[in-house]
């Protein structure tokens, strides 16, 4: 491959971020070059997701007319589980199926490469099959990249590094150590084929309507982790991930994949994806460390954007929408240093950090700052109080010949035994410093 060795922009990376980053400034007309490891953007990626409309929409905003889209989101589900049961809310609105539709299902594998096909489209230059194996340097700054392969040196005033949650490149280059088993999860998923007919009959949904759950509780056998269950267009994707950390120390030795097959099994569950066909399994790493645990995200002559700077909100998983967020705020950095005709220093790419600052990005990530270590370090939230809760509404619901109010005071008793008044309050002082 005869490739042109000095480029205004190198990508490392074809997920969401690295196409949002190329993408953007193709478009702007900088000489771009994207450099993906896998056969082809998304060959890496099997799994089901949820994309956010706004952070595409600010991208491409005619997006809708041709990406590969499953279903828009028209129903929030969110459960709390014990062993045989659950407690939870619904959140479903018209409004959601009115367009332009706020969220939809994807398939990640579909999604990257049509958004790849795209930054092409836009000018950039995608090479794939090639591994970035260092950055190349002139003192401290990083002036482009070795490749194995054809690729060779290739030279541009700037890098921006999208390849990931474990960022190979930026730990070699000591921008960031190596990742902490406390600030990274390992979640596994599978998606099921099931026929569109049944998916609507049991979701109560038409046409190309989805519904989202998220889960918590007894399902990740005591470790801090959520579970979920998407509708795509023919198929679910079902998933569960915990702290790597937790997989490490945890009494019972469960394996991800284990975990995956107990959830599947739960009373509440199984019965939804019943007589579903495995068509893909996958696991993967997520950053979960959150506003504590981002590393500096720019330098002379680079950028970090996505999981590779471990950008994903505590709450709402919106991993494709903060990482499409962070590279098009690069981008738009590296867009504006060249219009002005400034260095790529680390003086001007701080611009980049001041863009994220004035984002939802930053902004989420630190109200939230508190919840990883808060949840990580109160077992409790993933195991005794999702029973607690169970037993509540068990209590409630159950029609015998006790009076409510002997009930309330059943319910308040159970809960004052196995924590404590202490450690009722103590707990909700938490969860509030959490969500705060």
């Amino acid at each position: 491959m005869n490739v042109n060795k000095t480029f205004d922009a190198i990508v490392v990376g074809a997920g969401p971020s690295g196409n949002a980053a190329a993408y953007t400034m193709a478009k702007a007309g900088l000489k771009v070059l994207q450099i993906e490891r896998g056969e082809y953007p998304g060959s890496k990626n099997v799994q089901g997701a949820i994309l956010y409309a706004d952070a595409l929409e600010r991208i491409i905003p005619d997006f809708r007319d041709d990406a590969p889209l499953e279903r828009h989101i028209i129903e929030q589900r969110m459960w709390v589980l014990d062993d045989d049961s659950f407690v939870g809310s619904h959140f479903r609105s018209e409004n959601y199926n009115k367009p332009p539709y706020n969220r939809y299902t994807i398939i990640r594998a579909q999604f990257d490469k049509w958004f790849s096909s795209k930054v092409r489209e836009a000018g950039a230059l995608l090479i794939c099959e090639t591994t970035v194996q260092n950055l190349i340097m002139d003192g401290d700054q990083v002036v482009g990249v070795r490749c194995d392969r054809e690729a060779g040196d290739v030279f541009a005033d700037v890098v921006i590094l999208a390849d990931g949650v474990n960022s190979t490149l930026a730990r070699k280059a000591g921008f960031h150590p190596e990742i902490k088993a406390g600030n990274v999860a390992l979640a596994v998923k599978e998606i099921l084929f099931m026929p569109e007919e049944l998916i609507q009959q049991r979701f109560n949904i038409k046409g190309d309507e989805g519904v989202v759950i998220e889960m918590v509780g007894k399902i990740t056998d005591g470790m801090m982790g959520t579970g979920f269950l998407y509708t795509n267009k023919d198929s679910l994707t079902i998933g569960v991930g915990c702290m790597l950390s937790d997989f490490k120390k945890n009494e019972h030795k469960t394996s991800p994949y284990q975990l995956l097959e107990h959830m599947k099994r739960h009373p509440s569950i199984a019965p939804m994806i019943q007589g579903g066909e495995m068509k893909e399994y996958c696991a993967h790493l997520i950053p979960e460390g959150g506003f504590f645990a981002i590393p500096k995200v720019y330098g002379n002559g680079w950028m970090i954007v996505g999981d590779s700077g471990g950008f994903v909100n505590a709450v709402h998983r919106e991993g494709s929408n903060l990482a499409m967020t962070t590279g098009r705020l690069a981008a738009e950095t590296v867009i504006n240093a060249k219009a002005t005709k400034q260095p790529f220093t680390q003086a001007t790419l701080k611009a980049y950090q001041r863009a994220l600052d004035d984002s939802f990005v930053m902004k989420d990530l630190k109200k939230y700052r508190d919840m990883p270590k808060v949840f990580h370090e109160n077992p409790q939230f993933f195991t005794t109080y999702p029973e607690l809760i169970n037993q509540a509404a068990r209590t409630m619901v159950t029609v015998d010949n006790v009076d409510k109010k002997t009930k309330e005071r059943q319910i308040f008793s159970s809960f004052r035994q196995t924590r404590s008044i202490t450690g009722l309050v103590g707990d909700a002082y938490k969860l509030w410093r959490a969500i705060r």
